[in-house]
């Protein structure tokens, strides 16, 4: 007969060995998780990768086939296309194109591309595109005082035209004049640096250009007022409404315009022109567009 010693002895045995396989079981099933759910998680993510990339896919042919269709697309900005999109979903693919034809989706003054097509009317200077310091236009000549405060010098087509618009304007009872034009990249460096000392850096690049950047060293650029108020009031004059119908007419644009802060990165000054010639002037007033946008859209040599 079994004792009940020894029963119980047995009864341990086997829940000994049963435990044992229960934990080899649970042992197996850790390591098979262990050695398979990298492979779900990797599976997972290759999907998530190859989902992105058939996104991507769909939306390069879609900039493509825009491409086809507009002359101003740049194969060479596909990636900047395509990444500005990511944080502007908003906007529809042909004002993708133009934003980063701007430079819009880089930072200001820390990207930066050398003008071109200098000495001439289709120069840009903006927060991306700078003059080098030695950089002189050529033809500057001074302005006859009828039309200007002293020594104030544009590049002769445009000091040309705007002596003839300031005089067709004085022939009407007006006066625009201009009180400041060409501007040295060092007379920019003394300005910029006492504005930003009085406004603060962020402040100053709201309304002035930095060294380099200023448009006024194109000798193309010309800040006027009427001689009775302040220039900064200039926006509120009858000289302000004339040259809203007829600055185009002699090759002027208003620079920077209200409502467009986001193209030219400035405030709105209603006393600041820039000579492009006719056609050029008359093309961006009938657009209600900026030189930005013009450059973006009408220049080839990005």
């Amino acid at each position: 007969m079994i004792g009940m010693g020894d029963l119980m002895n047995t009864i341990r045995k086997k829940k000994k060995i049963h435990i044992k396989w229960k934990n080899i079981l649970i042992a197996l099933l850790i390591l098979f998780l262990l050695w398979n759910l990298p492979k779900v998680f990797t599976k997972k993510e290759e999907k998530k990768v190859e989902k992105k990339e058939n996104q991507v896919t769909e939306k390069q042919k879609e900039f493509e086939k825009i491409g086809k269709e507009i002359d101003y697309y740049n194969k060479d900005y596909l990636d900047r296309y395509l990444a500005y999109q990511l944080n502007n979903k908003e906007l529809e693919e042909t004002q993708i194109i133009k934003d980063v034809n701007m430079n819009l989706d880089q930072i200001p003054y820390e990207y930066r591309l050398p003008s071109k097509n200098t000495n001439t009317e289709k120069v840009l200077v903006n927060k991306y595109y700078y003059l080098d310091e030695n950089y002189v236009p050529d033809n500057l000549e001074t302005i006859d005082t009828k039309y200007a405060s002293s020594n104030m010098r544009l590049v002769k087509p445009a000091k040309e035209a705007f002596e003839s618009l300031s005089k067709k304007a004085k022939e009407e009872n007006l006066q625009i004049i201009a009180m400041s034009t060409y501007r040295s990249y060092q007379y920019q460096v003394n300005l910029y640096n006492r504005y930003a000392k009085e406004d603060g850096v962020e402040k100053a690049d709201t309304y002035s250009g930095r060294p380099g950047h200023s448009e006024h060293q194109t000798g193309l650029a010309v800040d006027v007022y009427n001689k009775k108020e302040n220039y900064t009031n200039f926006g509120k004059t009858k000289e302000y409404e004339w040259m809203q119908q007829h600055a185009h007419e002699y090759g002027f644009i208003l620079r920077f315009p209200e409502g467009k802060e986001k193209e030219t990165g400035y405030e709105v000054e209603e006393w600041h022109y820039r000579y492009v010639g006719v056609e050029i002037a008359t093309y961006i007033k009938e657009h209600n567009i900026t030189l930005e946008e013009y450059y973006a859209t009408k220049i080839k040599d990005w």
